[in-house]
């Protein structure tokens, strides 16, 4: 091999993890080298088969879904010890994904009786009144995601047979008020859009034997201005109490199309530049010693007419 002797010795090692999974008889895929590459980057005495050996379940057309990076296998091991388990983090890191995948497998294995999938509900006036149907067929489209990863898992059929029989229930967050799940994995999706006040009321359906995972990125927002995300206040509130896990994803956890990754970056360092410029702008503004005060500050007597209220 020819190239700087870093990169030389992480292609050794990958190629070499890449053929002890071959020898297992498992198809080598695109998917596998890219994580062999990741792995060795991070973690050089990783194993490649290890990560294999942890299959959450085998889903449609005979897919097998795993932790492919650090930061996921710590996150699904998470949930063999905690009750409440956050999963933040920028999208692609498979927060939703492995929550669905380990839900599903609890739910084969009577470990629960029913799923229930729910995002923050987007209200049902102007911004939906337009859409044709009832407020579920409204709804529907904002849910897509949580179906989307559930026909990875379960055939389409079958999913549509445990949906009509409630076992697994696909739902805005504002339809879990004033209800108490038992015997339940619940996911609450794309929770940095959840107010303060939507969070609370989620974590406090949970009931007996059930399980809550809470996925979400911080850093896409789009509560109105001034309103606080409740993933945020949540984390923070949180953090350090007893059956509750914290799993934070970072860039490198980002398994879909490697451009992601990049993408991911590149808006981060956007945002970076941006805060620099804020931070300068406001130190330009700020009054220095021996400055004569501004206009706005001088006070200055009253032009209206004598008598006139004003």
């Amino acid at each position: 091999m020819v190239g700087a002797a870093d990169a030389v010795d992480i292609a050794v090692r990958a190629l070499e993890q890449l053929y002890e999974l071959a020898g297992t008889g498992n198809p080598i895929t695109l998917a596998d080298v890219d994580q062999a590459v990741r792995l060795m980057k991070t973690d050089p005495e990783a194993r490649l088969l290890d990560y294999h050996a942890e299959t959450i379940l085998t889903g449609v057309r005979k897919k097998a879904i795993f932790p492919r990076t650090p930061g996921q296998r710590a996150y699904v091991k998470s949930f063999a010890s905690n009750d409440i388990v956050f999963g933040v983090g920028p999208a692609g890191t498979g927060k939703t994904y492995l929550a669905m995948a380990v839900a599903v497998s609890m739910l084969l294995k009577d470990q629960v009786r029913r799923i229930v999938l729910c995002r923050p509900a987007v209200e049902a006036g102007e911004k939906l009144g337009f859409l044709p149907g009832d407020l579920a067929e409204k709804v529907n489209p904002y849910l897509r995601p949580l179906y989307d990863a559930l026909y990875d898992m379960v055939d389409e059929e079958r999913a549509a047979r445990l949906i009509q029989k409630g076992i697994i229930e696909v739902a805005p967050l504002a339809f879990m008020r004033g209800r108490t799940l038992n015997h339940a994995f619940i996911i609450l999706d794309e929770a940095q859009n959840a107010t303060s006040e939507q969070m609370k009321m989620f974590l406090t359906r949970l009931g007996n034997d059930s399980r809550a995972a809470v996925t979400g990125d911080t850093t896409q927002v789009d509560l109105p201005r001034g309103t606080n995300s409740g993933l945020v206040e949540a984390l923070r509130i949180l953090d350090g109490i007893d059956r509750v896990g914290i799993c934070r994803f970072k860039e490198f956890d980002i398994v879909r199309h490697p451009l992601v990754g990049e993408v991911v970056k590149a808006y981060e360092r956007e945002d970076k530049r941006r805060e620099q410029e804020r931070k300068h702008r406001e130190g330009d503004r700020r009054p220095r010693p021996g400055d004569s005060p501004s206009a706005a500050t001088v006070e200055v007597a009253s032009t209206a007419p004598s008598g006139s209220g004003a």
